[in-house]
């Protein structure tokens, strides 16, 4: 397969020059195209000017284009699409950069899997001067490992599958234009994840639990331009667009939209009140605040984010390769980080508002109940008294776990299907 990195930029040399030179340097030589949304800054004569020079030598890999006028982030990267030739597409912010060696692993994990549409990395998020903030988390087993197509949605809308940017992503050019290409409606906010969902309906994803690219956090990236509430509004819609398309094997489990809505509320909610926003904060957390599946759903999709999900154990094909096993020390690692996260949320809502949540120690002994009930479910009985047995006799936790069962939160009635993820490569 052929591979083709195309690279949107508007004014900002500086950075172009180093997006560049990644894609240029990359282990397997590949196409780079730069899309270039009319910037006023110098960028078409250094661009053009390196082309020059690398064709002087027979280096036929730079491509550069131009739009006639200032068309938007998603125009151009449709414009940069339709100018490359490769079978698979590598988008790429001029803020961020990629590992020397992204193409040739992406080139690796795809082979293994011809069904697969979508690939994503880890990527590392660095300030200006290129120092490591943080890096996404691993999402599943092995070095690399694919989820079936079927399973995509229903992961997204519960961000089981956090996908990424355009940094950690690439896509099959096919599938891409059968897609529709990027939807300038979502201009710089959720464009990507709004073509990921429509890409996914075309096949499986492949994930690789190595970091092979490099995300600029500064105030000029483009998501810093939208408000909290813009981001929430947007986000509702995404949900709203993956909905329909999540498969009906999964109709019965999947929370409503209303739910979602919590959840979204919730989360966005916090973020304004960590930047300081409390007006703000406060209005997008009513009513939401009082949803106690929002908050569910908002420690759910927190494990999922920095932990490897449990997985339901589901018949499936014996050619399919062997999906990662669950032990008794990770249930109870599992268990441990919830209780983290549940603890850390609950110290970020306001003082004012505690007596109308659920006690936290009430929250952590249900999170010990449902756990212990998990750990059963996976015929680990020992590890099942383990991490149940403190509150087995703790009354206010029993209580949580009935009232929420009486709201449709038991596991028995509503609980949520793991999404299944098969090793392509090991460790």
């Amino acid at each position: 397969m052929d591979f083709s990195i195309v690279i949107t930029t508007y004014n900002r040399l500086a950075l172009l020059k180093r997006a560049i030179q990644s894609a240029l340097s990359q282990t397997v030589a590949c196409e780079v195209v730069v899309a270039d949304d009319c910037s006023t800054d110098g960028t078409q004569e250094y661009v053009c000017r390196l082309c020059d020079e690398l064709h002087s030598m027979g280096d036929l890999r730079l491509v550069y284009h131009r739009n006639a006028t200032n068309l938007g982030h998603a125009a151009t990267l449709n414009a940069g699409v339709k100018a490359a030739t490769g079978d698979w597409i590598k988008p790429l912010d001029d803020d961020d950069y990629l590992a020397a060696n992204c193409i040739e692993e992406m080139q690796r994990a795809i082979a293994l899997r011809p069904q697969a549409v979508l690939c994503s990395c880890q990527a590392a998020q660095v300030d200006n001067s290129e120092v490591e903030i943080e890096r996404t988390p691993i999402t599943g087993p092995g070095k690399a490992f694919y989820i079936p197509q079927e399973d995509i949605h229903y992961g997204m809308l519960l961000e089981m599958v956090p996908f990424g940017t355009p940094a950690q992503v690439a896509f099959c050019r096919e599938a891409f234009w059968k897609s529709g290409g990027w939807d300038s409606e979502f201009d710089g906010n959720c464009d990507d994840i709004d073509s990921w969902i429509r890409i996914a309906q075309f096949g499986d994803a492949v994930f690789l639990n190595r970091c092979l690219a490099y995300r600029t956090i500064w105030s000029g990236a483009y998501n810093q331009k939208f408000s909290v509430k813009t981001r929430l509004d947007t986000n509702l819609l995404m949900k709203q667009k993956i909905y329909p398309l999540v498969d009906p094997k999964y109709r019965e489990t999947i929370p409503t939209l209303e739910e979602v809505r919590d959840y979204l509320q919730i989360h966005w909610g916090l973020v304004a009140l960590k930047q300081g926003k409390v007006l703000i904060g406060s209005n997008l957390l009513f009513p939401a605040l009082f949803s106690v599946r929002g908050w569910t759903l908002l420690v759910r999709a927190i494990v999922f984010r920095h932990h490897q999900p449990l997985e339901t154990p589901s018949a499936h094909d014996p050619n399919e390769p062997t999906e990662l096993k669950i032990d008794a020390h990770r249930l109870t690692d599992q268990m441990t980080a919830n209780l983290y996260l549940a603890h850390k949320i609950y110290s970020l809502v306001d003082r004012k508002y505690r007596s109308q949540c659920p006690n936290l120690e009430a929250v952590k002994g249900y999170l010990k109940l449902r756990w212990g009930w998990t750990a059963i479910v996976r015929g680990k009985p020992i590890a099942a008294f383990k991490i149940a047995a403190p509150v087995l006799f703790y009354l206010p936790a029993w209580k949580l776990a009935i009232a929420l069962a009486r709201t449709g939160d038991c596991p028995s009635r509503r609980g949520i299907t793991a999404i299944r993820r098969f090793v392509l490569m090991e460790e």
